[in-house]
């Protein structure tokens, strides 16, 4: 059984008071930012410190970004408590980090199809996103087959959804980036010939152009996707490369209209109580990701697109439901940058905001 879902609790019709919580309805569970396995805090720490204003009887992960976490009391006074103590202030018993708090509450189930409407594509062509491009069965059954147990042969690292392994460099969560001091080593031999073969595509200039030494392999077990990300310019060139193995998925894009898009941006929404879906500023596209496909961001796709996967157990495809595998696994393919980003897209780069 899956950890219970939050939101957080609208506004009251009038102002409530104490414990700083203004209008909003308290309720026994705290959603807690800057807090998680991300920043080395474990949930049983977690539970611990909170555990000082009466019984926690849960400590779950928010989002898959392990730096946010839902801590839920047996009742809404030790809530009350651990929210007039801890917010907005450093905590001793969590290494003193500064946390921020709002209250949380069940989120109502969603409807049986899924709570968007979004037309879902089988190729490239029909998202019309230019740098967009995708391979089906780019790679064999077998070929698949030989991938996947050569990373099972390997240690994987536990993030607080799913697994990962890093090769060439590591991908730094925390700040979304890497570090070109910290090299380690060549990739594996057994994604050579995935390479040569991506090298090979006359079609892509960016194959061809970088030669990639960055790769991560990321494990989604059913339901776990992937947040609304643009990877950082700074991190990385031109030309993304993702292969698909396992299991079929749905990844979205969002291009936005007006302003920029930055992380934290998202995090506040998500402390507000804002639902990001229900916006109107920017655009969206859907694609389904079948086994053994290769996935290309380059360009205008890679610089100024968000791409994320719903974090769904049932995909919708064309009026089709279909079951996500046990797991998914897929393989992604970079070229570390080693200087600032001069892309034309400015808004989304970090180099040059």
């Amino acid at each position: 059984m899956g950890s219970p879902k939050f939101m957080r609790p609208k506004p009251r019709g009038h102002g409530g008071g104490g414990g700083g919580g203004g209008g909003v309805e308290r309720s026994p569970n705290l959603y807690v930012a800057n807090c998680g396995p991300a920043v080395g805090l474990s949930f049983d720490a977690i539970a611990r410190a909170f555990s000082e204003f009466g019984l926690v009887t849960g400590v779950y992960a928010a989002d898959e970004s392990g730096t946010r976490v839902i801590v839920s009391f047996s009742d809404e006074g030790c809530a009350d408590a651990a929210f007039t103590a801890f917010n907005c202030r450093p905590c001793s018993m969590l290494a003193g980090r500064f946390l921020h708090i709002r209250y949380s509450v069940p989120r109502p189930s969603p409807p049986v199809r899924g709570h968007d409407s979004v037309e879902v594509c089988l190729t490239a062509k029909e998202l019309n996103i230019p740098g967009l491009y995708l391979f089906h069965d780019f790679i064999t059954p077998k070929e698949e087959e030989e991938l996947l147990a050569a990373v099972d042969s390997r240690t994987w690292i536990s993030l607080a959804k799913r697994r990962v392994q890093h090769y060439g460099y590591e991908f730094c969560y925390q700040t979304r980036n890497v570090d070109t001091t910290k090299r380690l080593g060549e990739l594996p031999s057994f994604v050579s010939p995935v390479l040569e073969r991506i090298s090979a595509c006359t079609d892509l200039d960016c194959a061809t152009a970088i030669n990639l030494d960055q790769f991560t392999v990321n494990e989604y077990p059913p339901g776990v996707g992937l947040s609304p990300h643009i990877d950082t310019h700074s991190a990385f060139e031109d030309g993304i490369f993702s292969l698909s193995l396992a299991g079929p998925c749905i990844m979205e894009f969002r291009r936005y209209q007006e302003g920029s898009w930055q992380s934290d941006s998202v995090m506040s929404k998500d402390m507000n109580g804002e639902d990001p879906e229900s916006s109107i500023n920017f655009l969206r596209r859907a694609v389904y990701l079948p086994p053994r496909s290769l996935l290309v961001l380059s360009g205008e796709a890679r610089y100024a697109w968000l791409h994320y996967i719903p974090h769904h157990k049932v995909d919708y495809v064309k009026d089709n439901l279909i079951r996500r595998a046990l797991r998914r696994v897929s393989f992604t393919f970079r070229k570390v940058r080693r200087g600032p980003c001069r892309c034309t897209y400015i808004q989304y780069c970090d180099s040059q905001r």
